[in-house]
């Protein structure tokens, strides 16, 4: 199938997304049309998501907010030949569906966008970009924050993404690695600043790279969400 022919899924799991939701599937169908089928799966939300999400996407809600069974969930229903990964926080530039079927019409099966932040344009916030868009290039590793995306084959080939509530995206890039090739492309994930706002920077960044290595060390990902939160 060419890339003009491929048809996009976009799945987003969502909670407590009342101030984003609408902007992010808005700029998200645009990008990826014509007719891309859009999924939100709530996770328990209590600001009225789902009812805004519903103006624009096919919405399913699970019994827990778990990000990783969100995903899934959504992908069991999507029947799009890509899926795209997508948090509700994050919008996509325009041209990301283009970029997306190029890469895959010349052989990628999975990839991820650029990660920018939307906010000040402060030096902290260009240099943690400038970091994060580096360790893709170098290492073919993303984050949720920066749009993964998958071919259907290779997404059921690698086991799709497991249902734990955080990490789910670095254990599900692991996986679709080793199934065919990873791109990252040059269109943008614009993800709020939000957290960095809040929490700083330094701080975040600390506390992601902690939470990483215990990951890495085995440590129950139950735990780690919770430690997240």
């Amino acid at each position: 199938m060419s890339g003009a022919q491929l048809r996009f899924s976009v799945i987003v799991p969502t909670l407590d997304e009342a101030d984003e939701i609408e902007e992010t599937l808005c700029r998200a169908a645009a990008a990826f049309g014509p007719s891309p089928e859009m999924i939100a799966v709530d996770g328990g939300s209590s600001d009225g998501t789902p009812a805004l999400a519903s103006r624009y996407a096919s919405v399913r809600s699970v019994p827990t907010p778990s990000r990783g069974r969100q995903l899934r969930e959504g992908a069991s229903m999507a029947s799009g030949d890509v899926l795209v990964f997508l948090h509700a926080d994050t919008w996509v530039t325009p041209d990301a569906g283009a970029h997306i079927r190029a890469a895959v019409e010349t052989g990628a099966v999975a990839g991820c966008l650029r990660f920018a932040l939307r906010g000040p344009r402060r030096i902290r916030y260009r240099l943690l970009e400038r970091g994060v868009n580096f360790r893709t290039r170098v290492f073919r590793t993303a984050t949720g924050d920066q749009a993964i995306f998958s071919t259907r084959e290779a997404y059921t080939a690698c086991g799709g993404i497991p249902p734990i509530p955080i990490f789910e995206d670095v254990r599900f890039v692991r996986a679709v690695r080793k199934v065919g090739g990873f791109r990252p492309v040059r269109a943008t994930a614009l993800t709020s600043a939000r957290r960095w706002e809040r929490e700083g920077v330094a701080r975040t960044v600390a506390h992601h790279v902690l939470l990483r290595g215990l990951h890495t060390l085995g440590v129950d990902p139950g735990r780690l969400a919770e430690r997240y939160r």
